[in-house]
């Protein structure tokens, strides 16, 4: 019976479920592998670089479209979600694998571009239900966990190509295979582990261990598998040294296991209870401590939120728990006296359409499209930059922006975190600082100078990867979690709309422009219209035109530098609107 009794406290841990969405996020960031797979379906179908664009598009579009992922995480169970994830991802590419390897007849190139949808569709699945879980289940460590979970993701696409270059395979195209079938089978091993499971009850005084273990995990892993593509890289290794390689990898992913089988078998039995209401008021109602907790704080704002802020704690504490029984009160006589705004407060729980209305769920949206945007215009035309720098080897900076990525979003969530829980002082100032970081790498990259290709891209990273781990954990303390999976996956949209912007028209004009000015013949060149020199580049006629040094991307990188600065005003805005809010979310645990 005890060990009955411990199998359950195992699988009903916390930290299980966010061992086990680390894992989902490892083996589902299928959109990163799109340039592995590409070249075996170009060469498959005979596609020209302009064809295989287009399915770069809808893979792109598929994996930021989360919509429908994120509904419908509110009404299904996550295992529910997560299967709707793993049949996309499956019928998608499994159906481009038998397409390419000539099992099935040959499909039209639209219908191409509808099966690569929904195949990449299927991680915005993984994802939502991963954050929505962890969120919830450790809803005072938002920014460490969100970190850690969008850190992996960035880092699947480093994790599965090794994984593959143990299968050795020379067919090219199995690669398409394990990615329709490896995340499905990954996501159906844990499907029924990642949940909530009231993580806000397990609060320990170890968290604070674990949390430092995991991140010691991480920085190991990001520091091998730097090493590890490096060696790959310059020496052609024999396969069984790959498979150490890729054994190790396996030891790595599978050490943070250790925390919640010792937390569950330990004599740590008694894990300390955290109620975000005084304890006169905690079983008078029904509805959770949080849901309450957001009515009161609402009150309060109401109430001259700036006067209450500045008493004592025991003093403050009183005010709160007179206003919930004047609340009480009000509302067994049928009406609430206490006058509120209509509609939501900042902290509590937000429909989508609630918060469109916003104006802070546009600054943040405005602010990551112009950060985040920035750092993946870099991240598309990295080959191309260092290409125009004199490097001929561009894989290694595509590889180091990926560690980069990695550990900015990991490192984002725990910085983060240290602001608002030492400081009680908004999340989004750690966006403006690392937008302030960005626009620094993007300076290097526009003037040039030797060593700027390595500086930028450790830059660009880092800023980069803090967005996805600082920007979802302030939208929960915002807008509340409740509706978290379709506010996420509204402003995952961000994303592509700054990528088809800068990089789509802003950078590729302005290269073709410079690259034109330095063409033979560029007098003729020149003579002819900016969107017919488009034109041919799209359809390979002006494949010829090739800029060279770093004018090419000079004023590409002062206008994605000026963008980052205007970023960070947006995001100081939004931390001055929002101090109140963390004062009252955070300040209580300072005193």
């Amino acid at each position: 019976m005890k060990m009955v009794g411990g199998f359950r406290d195992f699988f009903n841990n916390r930290w299980l479920v966010f061992v086990a969405a680390m894992w989902v996020q490892a083996s589902g960031g299928i959109g990163y592998l799109f340039g592995s797979i590409s070249p075996p379906i170009k060469r498959s179908m005979n596609y020209n670089q302009r064809q295989i664009a287009r399915l770069g598009v809808a893979k792109d579009l598929g994996d930021s479209v989360g919509f429908l992922a994120g509904s419908l995480c509110e009404v299904l169970p996550i295992w529910g979600a997560l299967l709707v994830g793993v049949v996309q991802n499956f019928i998608g590419y499994g159906w481009v694998w038998l397409i390419v390897t000539h099992r099935v007849p040959s499909l039209p190139l639209w219908a191409m571009c509808i099966l690569i949808f929904i195949g990449t569709n299927g991680e915005t699945y993984f994802n939502t239900a991963a954050l929505v879980s962890c969120v919830q289940n450790f809803p005072k460590s938002r920014g460490p966990v969100v970190g850690i979970l969008k850190g992996f993701a960035g880092l699947s696409g480093a994790i599965l190509t090794q994984i593959y270059a143990l299968i050795n395979s020379p067919d090219q195209a199995s690669i398409i295979f394990m990615v329709a079938v490896g995340p499905s089978m990954v996501v159906i091993a844990l499907m029924f582990i990642v949940r909530p499971v009231g993580g806000h009850r397990q609060i320990r005084s170890s968290d604070g261990s674990s949390f430092t273990f995991i991140y010691s995990v991480c920085l190991l892993l990001a520091a091998y598998l730097m090493g590890v593509m490096l060696v790959e890289d310059m020496v052609d290794l024999k396969h069984f040294v790959v498979i150490i390689f890729t054994v190790l990898l396996f030891i790595f992913l599978l050490l943070p296991i250790v925390i919640p089988i010792f937390l569950t078998y330990s004599d740590l039995k008694n894990p300390a209870q955290e109620y975000l209401l005084p304890e006169t008021s905690k079983q008078e109602s029904s509805k959770s401590g949080h849901d309450i907790n957001e009515v009161i704080f609402s009150e309060l704002e109401d109430e001259n939120s700036s006067g209450v802020d500045l008493l004592p704690s025991l003093e403050r504490q009183k005010r709160i728990a007179q206003l919930q029984t004047r609340l009480f009160q009000a509302a067994a006589e049928g009406a609430v006296r206490v006058k509120r705004r209509k509609g939501p407060h900042r902290g509590e729980d937000f429909t989508l359409m609630q918060a469109l209305i916003k104006a802070d769920l546009w600054l943040i949206f405005f602010s990551l499209l112009l950060g985040s945007g920035s750092g993946l215009t870099v991240i598309d035309n990295l080959g191309q930059m260092s290409q125009s720098l004199g490097y001929d080897n561009p894989h290694i900076f595509v590889s180091m922006i990926s560690i980069w990525n990695f550990l900015g979003r990991v490192g984002g969530g725990y910085f983060s975190e240290i602001i608002v829980k030492d400081y009680a002082y908004p999340r989004p100032v750690a966006m403006a600082v690392a937008q302030v970081i960005m626009a620094i790498g993007h300076f290097f990259f526009a003037m040039g100078w030797p060593g700027a290709m390595h500086i930028g891209t450790l830059l660009i990273g880092l800023g980069y990867g803090a967005h996805w781990a600082i920007v979802p954990a302030a939208a929960s303390e915002l807008f509340g979690l409740k509706k978290f999976g379709a506010l996420y996956n509204f402003l995952t949209l961000a994303n592509p709309a700054g990528s088809l912007i800068f990089s789509g028209v802003i950078a590729s004009s302005i290269y073709d422009s410079e690259a034109a000015k330095q063409a033979p013949g560029n007098l003729l060149i020149k003579s002819r219209s900016m969107f017919t020199r488009m034109a041919d580049v799209a359809v390979g006629l002006d494949e010829q035109l090739k800029c060279v040094g770093s004018i090419c991307y000079f004023l590409t990188s002062m206008i994605m530098s000026g963008f980052c600065i205007i970023a960070v005003v947006l995001s100081m805005i939004l931390v001055h609107r929002t101090k109140s809010v963390y004062t009252n979310l955070y300040g209580k645990s300072r005193t």
